[in-house]
């Protein structure tokens, strides 16, 4: 994930005719409403956090600039991307932030996350249905058999694991 970022704040720059200054990424955390989510993203991780010392946003549950931030990026524009079910960037959307940022989110959530963030990321979205009904699978598995699901997910990427 931390490629694709990358790259859409390369295409950002580039469009801008901008050089990657640690300015560029302040301006950009100072109005996420005005910009790509994954552009607020790679933004954040620039910035250093004046509380914790870490990429502003990425730091511990309490630190209350991260805290602030990691709200603050929800602000940012989300377009779906062609081809992609509409709804499914937001769905990598908040699968990437908890991935990101997992303090403060169950072992599960954050494993799930994890899990499904590759089908999220090629278009695929479930259907309410079947998110209701892989969530309570899920919350009868331990985190060990989560765990073993992505040797599955690793040989065969399209195959339905739950």
């Amino acid at each position: 994930m931390d490629a694709i970022l990358e790259a859409e704040w390369g295409a950002f720059l580039a469009r801008q005719a901008l050089a990657d200054e640690p300015e560029v990424a302040e301006l950009v955390v100072e109005e996420p409403d005005s910009h790509d989510w994954r552009v607020v993203d790679a933004a954040l991780d620039r910035v250093v956090c004046w509380e914790c010392g870490g990429p502003l946003s990425r730091g511990p549950v309490g630190c209350g600039a991260c805290d602030l931030a990691n709200g603050f990026r929800y602000a940012a524009v989300e377009t779906d991307r062609p081809g992609a079910r509409p709804g499914n960037e937001h769905a990598v959307r908040v699968s990437v932030s908890v991935v990101r940022r997992p303090q403060g989110i169950s072992e599960k959530e954050v494993l799930v996350r994890r899990l499904f963030l590759p089908k999220l990321l090629s278009g695929d979205l479930p259907s309410t249905g079947q998110a209701q009904a892989a969530k309570d699978r899920i919350n009868r598995m331990s985190v060990a058999e989560i765990e073993a699901l992505f040797p599955l997910i690793l040989r065969n990427p399209g195959a339905e694991i739950l």
